[in-house]
């Protein structure tokens, strides 16, 4: 469905740091680290697309993050989710909600949120149930 996802940052090599942890944790791979450009890119292990960019904003104005958006990565059990919250928060993140069961979603839905040094807002969500998802 998605070519990439693209958020803009202020300070590249702060953000680099914490996308690369939040990444690893998630078994995202680094596509491309060009900081004097500045801009990078992660991709699944299982193609070169979706893409999701940092950078700065394009167009040279400051940066903004969105009211109401929000990047959310799938992950494949729990304990992904918890380690890539973890890792949010040891990389200069904040917390917008414990991981955790979101059963507003759906019954299996257990997710985190976050907000990267920049305040963009990010999610982290497995769907499969426990059993499933140990």
């Amino acid at each position: 469905m998605y070519s990439h996802v693209f958020v803009s940052v202020t300070d590249f090599q702060r953000a680099f740091g914490f996308y690369s942890a939040v990444m690893d944790s998630l078994g995202l791979q680094l596509r491309f680290h060009q900081p004097a450009k500045p801009w990078a890119g992660w991709h699944s292990a299982s193609g070169a697309r979706p893409l999701f960019v940092i950078a700065h904003p394009y167009d040279g104005r400051p940066h903004d993050p969105g009211n109401g958006q929000m990047v959310a990565f799938a992950a494949a059990d729990r304990r992904t989710v918890q380690a890539a919250h973890h890792s949010a928060l040891q990389h200069g993140g904040r917390c917008e909600g414990p991981p955790g069961l979101r059963p507003q979603y759906h019954a299996h839905y257990y997710g985190a949120y976050f907000r990267d040094p920049d305040g963009n807002k990010l999610c982290v969500a497995c769907h499969e149930p426990e059993a499933a998802s140990a």
